[in-house]
């Protein structure tokens, strides 16, 4: 009987920690897509479309994003995508986008498949200043790493152009959180 005292004095216990709620606790900071789940493969449409390299077979149009729980005090943000199994040893820089204003919260799909007035754009790999798509040869899938940083930068604080290399320097001490997505690809 005093075991089973003991079980039920826990229980009772553990769901009041479980159903105590902290005033001040922020919700996790997430981004998140409608196009895919962390871990999945990105949808043909949004690898890369250069005709001249036979791995791009997509449109080019960039998934949706959507970001949700900024921690306090981000004024704004920073989204990198990046291939670490392309062109070995360095990696790819598909896309270099920051000085998102915190009044953000998105992209559409194909919104950045262009330059745009919500970010300013780094230079990629590819020379581009907006998202540019998988272009993964046959085999193995890779994977795309998106990832968000919450910053305490105003907007115009970093100049146009910077190389993801750049941005991470300029960005060393002053992003407040990040958060990020996987997706992969291969040629089908």
């Amino acid at each position: 009987m005093l075991l089973r005292g003991s079980i039920l004095a826990v229980t009772v216990a553990l769901a009041g920690l479980c159903g105590s709620h902290d005033a001040n606790a922020q919700a996790a900071f997430t981004l998140t897509s409608p196009n895919f789940k962390d871990g999945e493969r990105l949808a043909v449409k949004n690898a890369g479309n250069n005709k001249s390299n036979p791995n791009c077979v997509g449109e080019n149009v960039s998934p949706a994003f959507s970001w949700a729980n900024p921690p306090e005090g981000t004024k704004s943000y920073a989204l990198l995508m990046f291939d670490p199994e392309g062109r070995p040893p360095g990696g790819v820089s598909h896309w270099v986008a920051y000085g998102i204003p915190a009044s953000v919260t998105g992209f559409a799909e194909g919104e950045v498949s262009k330059p745009s007035d919500k970010y300013v754009g780094g230079t990629s790999t590819m020379k581009l200043s907006n998202y540019f798509g998988p272009c993964t040869p046959p085999g193995a899938p890779h994977h795309y790493t998106f990832t968000l940083m919450a910053t305490d930068l105003e907007p115009t604080a970093l100049k146009p152009g910077l190389t993801r290399a750049e941005v991470i320097k300029e960005l060393d001490g002053h992003v407040k959180n990040a958060t990020g997505l996987v997706g992969t690809f291969s040629k089908p």
